[in-house]
């Protein structure tokens, strides 16, 4: 479910792709900084995406250092050092994959996901308590989405996002930090991007896990609200894009729509490719039947 918040990289000049690489650097450094080694390996885009924007509405950005790190040892590496959006991103990361791998558990018993969530455990107590409150509030609704799944007791795509929804729109409006000229209306805007981000994603990865859940029988939440039939999923994948897309392409308007909204310092060139770029392209490539989910474990 994580990692398709990523930019679309032909379209980048040089300059905006070293500042966004930059950034995913920092946040590893930063996870390496306050929790370890090991966490490093939970990386992914998305929290890299959630650094670029918050640190966008401080007006004092991190400073960029030429370094090593333990994947590239031999050249030093532009990366974005000692900010607090990089700080809240590295926590965020770490914090949402346990959270998913304990949900896995319950949900499926999965010894794999047991095992993740037993390594990354004692790092648990390494959360600065400002984010303890985000963490209630990503085991609270990880326990709602698992209970939907499992009694299947919701009627549409809508009702189905909210929970997923409400994690990435409350990591956006609760980021501890003060941001310049903070206000009750720029948090609301934050939530708005968050929300619709969410909701994007959650479709996103029932539609990338679509053909592999038909052909194992398992539950996905757009076959399950639409494919009645049981169709395979070249036929259902045919009929069922129209109205994915309208919900895609939503999400990408309200996407935009709060984004403009926020008084952005820096980085907006590259969040506006990653919003009206990089997520079409994902659904473009999904639908095509391009494997999105090999590809962004490689990365950009």
């Amino acid at each position: 479910m994580f990692g398709y918040v990523t930019p679309l990289k032909p379209e980048m000049k040089i300059r905006e792709y070293e500042t966004f690489r930059a950034y995913y650097c920092g946040v590893c450094m930063h996870i390496k900084d306050n929790f370890g080694n090991v966490p490093r390996m939970t990386l992914n885009y998305d929290m890299t995406f959630l650094a670029i924007l918050l640190d966008a509405l401080h007006s004092e950005g991190p400073k960029f250092e030429m370094k090593r790190c333990i994947a590239h040892p031999h050249n030093k590496k532009p990366m974005a050092i000692k900010g607090e959006a990089l700080s809240y991103a590295a926590a965020m990361n770490v914090s949402l994959i346990y959270y998913k791998l304990i949900d896995d558990i319950n949900d499926d018993k999965s010894l794999k996901s047991k095992m993740g969530a037993m390594v990354l455990s004692p790092y648990k107590k390494k959360f600065n308590r400002n984010v303890t409150k985000v963490n209630d509030i990503i085991e609270e609704n990880l326990n709602k989405l698992s209970l939907l799944e499992k009694e299947k007791n919701f009627n549409s795509i809508d009702e189905i996002c909210d929970p997923f929804s409400l994690i990435v729109a409350n990591i956006l409006e609760l980021y501890p930090e003060e941001i310049d000229n903070d206000s009750e209306v720029l948090r609301s805007n934050l939530y708005n991007l968050g929300y619709a981000i969410g909701k994007w994603i959650y479709v996103i990865d029932a539609l990338d896990d679509l053909e592999e859940d038909i052909n194992n029988n398992k539950f996905n939440p757009i076959n399950y609200l639409y494919n009645k039939e049981n169709k395979s999923y070249k036929e259902f994948i045919e009929e069922i894009k129209p109205r994915i897309e309208f919900t895609i392409l939503n999400c990408g308007y309200n996407c935009k729509e709060a984004l403009d909204m926020l008084p952005l310092k820096r980085n907006k060139e590259i969040l506006e490719n990653i919003i009206s770029l990089g997520m079409m392209d994902k659904y473009t490539r999904i639908v095509q039947n391009c494997n999105c989910k090999s590809s962004k474990k490689r990365g950009i």
